[in-house]
């Protein structure tokens, strides 16, 4: 078992970050400066939250602290099914345990209750 602390966020978070939100801001700063910290923005994410705030996907993509995660062909097969947006679809994908990460992402979110019901582990960004 591992002390690192992987992160996905959903686009609520995502546009917390163009709002400015201090948890968000440290889980950045954090990501950026401690080893072991990571912070993931599925682009399905990602896409959502720049139609919520335009111009915010290209910032976060100039983040150096935040892995881009693509939409490949395992992701789009388990979207294809989804009884959900795309992007938590996504997010809940990317946060599911694969062999490198045995216990899976938390999710970060600003709503916690639209996850309710849902197989992942939350990071509730909420003060």
């Amino acid at each position: 078992m591992s002390d690192d602390v992987h992160l996905v966020m959903d686009e609520t978070a995502i546009v917390a970050i163009g709002a400015g939100d201090r948890m968000v801001s440290r889980l950045i700063h954090r990501a950026h400066n401690d080893p072991g910290w990571y912070l993931y923005a599925p682009a399905c994410a990602l896409v959502e939250a720049d139609r919520i705030r335009p111009g915010l996907a290209e910032y976060v993509a100039g983040m150096p602290a935040v892995v881009l995660l693509e939409l490949n062909l395992p992701a789009v097969l388990a979207l294809g099914g989804a009884e959900t947006t795309w992007a938590q679809a996504h997010a809940r994908f990317a946060a599911e345990p694969t062999p490198e990460l045995p216990d899976g992402a938390f999710v970060a979110t600003m709503d916690p209750d639209r996850w309710e019901g849902q197989p992942v582990r939350l990071f509730d960004l909420n003060p």
